[in-house]
C-alpha cells in the first residue's frame, strides 16, 4: 500500500462515499450518473490500492468492512476540503459573490419568504436560492455544503454548527373551538394525556417539543392519533377536531383570528424558543451569504416584531 497515495483519486473517494451512503453500487451509480459496472471497477481499484477489502455482500445490500469504516471520515474530509477550495476560488473570481443559498425548515415558511423578499429589495444585485424542507433535509443540506446557511428553530446536534438566535419563537397548544378543553382556564399536563394528539414526524423540532413537554415532568406521552409531515396538515386536522397539537405560534395567526383554532391555556405554555441562523462550523461565507446573515441578525428582530405585530395576544401569553 506504499504507493496508494499516488494512485488513489478524489473521484474514487467520491464514488466510495456514494456507495457508503446507498449501501449499493446501483444507488451510487444513479446518484453519480455512472453505470454500476463503472462503480464496481473503481471500488475494486480502490480496494486494490489499499490492499484491503472495503465491502461485503449482505443479500441485496453491502456492508462496510472495518477498513471502509475507518476510511469514511478521511474521505469526507478530503472531498469537503476540495469543495470548499473550489467555492473560495469561485468567490475570488466573482462567480459566486452575488449568490446566497438559504435553507429553511417548513415552520418558517410563514415568514421566511417575506424576510428574503425584504433582503432582496435592499440588495437587488444578489441572487437568492431557497429551499424549504423538513428539519432532517435542512441538516443534510448543511452537512453536504449545498446551502450557505439555514433558518431553523433548533440547531442540530448531529453536526458541528455555529448558531446565532435572532428572534423569539413561541410554541402553543391548539385545539378546535368546540374541544372540551378549549375554554378551560388551566389545563394540566396529566389531564392532556386523556386526549388524542396530532404530531409531526420523529426528529422534527415540533415533535421534540411535544415529547419533551411530557417526559421532562415524568408524564406519560398521550396517544398519538396520527403523525403528519407538515404543520399545514396538522392545522387542518385540528380544525376538523381530530385532536390537539403543539405548533409554532408563527403558523396559526389567521386561523386564530378566524376562530378556526383555539389556543389552550396549558400548563407551562407557551413554550418560548428562538429562531436561529445556522452555518456549518468553520465555514467561510461568501460576501452575499455574509450579507444575508448580517441582515437577518441586525434587521431580523425588528422585521419579526413588525411582521407578527398583529398576532392575537394569547399567542404570546396563554
Amino acid at each position: 500500500m506504499s504507493d496508494a497515495f499516488e494512485k488513489i483519486t478524489l473521484r474514487q473517494l467520491q464514488i466510495f462515499l456514494a456507495v457508503v451512503e446507498h449501501r449499493s453500487f446501483v444507488g451510487a451509480a444513479a446518484q453519480l450518473a455512472l453505470t454500476p459496472p463503472a462503480v464496481s471497477m473503481q471500488m475494486s481499484r480502490l480496494s486494490e490500492f489499499l490492499d484491503a477489502p472495503l465491502f461485503e455482500r449482505d443479500g441485496r445490500s453491502i456492508q462496510l468492512t472495518a477498513v471502509a469504516t475507518a476510511l469514511v471520515p478521511y474521505a469526507e474530509r478530503m472531498t469537503e476540503a476540495l469543495q470548499e477550495a473550489c467555492s473560495v476560488i469561485d468567490g475570488l473570481q466573482g462567480r459566486l459573490d452575488h449568490l446566497v443559498r438559504v435553507a429553511m425548515v417548513t415552520t418558517s415558511r410563514n415568514f421566511g419568504p417575506h424576510l428574503l423578499q425584504e433582503f432582496g429589495r435592499q440588495h437587488p444585485e444578489i441572487q437568492i436560492e431557497t429551499t424549504i424542507a423538513n428539519r432532517e433535509t435542512v441538516i443534510d443540506l448543511l452537512q453536504a455544503g449545498t446551502v450557505d446557511l439555514a433558518l431553523m428553530g433548533r440547531p442540530p446536534q448531529t453536526i458541528e454548527v455555529e448558531a446565532t438566535p435572532f428572534a423569539p419563537h413561541p410554541y402553543v397548544l391548539i385545539g378546535h373551538p368546540e374541544h372540551p378543553l378549549a375554554d378551560k382556564k388551566h389545563v394540566s399536563r396529566q389531564e392532556l394525556t386523556n386526549f388524542k394528539f396530532l404530531a409531526r414526524e420523529p426528529g422534527s423540532g415540533t415533535r421534540m417539543l411535544h415529547d419533551y413537554y411530557f417526559t421532562s415532568h415524568s408524564v406519560s406521552l398521550p396517544q398519538l392519533y396520527v403523525v403528519m409531515d407538515s404543520n399545514e396538515n396538522i392545522k387542518q386536522a385540528v380544525m376538523a377536531n381530530m385532536g390537539l397539537a403543539f405548533i409554532s405560534a408563527h403558523t396559526i395567526a389567521l386561523e386564530c383570528q378566524a376562530n378556526k383554532l383555539r389556543i389552550l391555556r396549558a400548563e407551562d405554555m407557551p413554550a418560548m424558543r428562538e429562531w436561529f441562523t445556522v452555518t456549518p462550523k468553520g465555514k467561510r461565507l461568501r460576501p452575499a451569504a455574509e450579507a444575508f446573515r448580517s441582515f437577518v441578525l441586525h434587521e431580523g428582530p425588528a422585521f419579526m416584531r413588525e411582521f407578527f405585530g398583529n398576532l392575537p395576544k394569547e399567542l404570546l401569553r396563554a
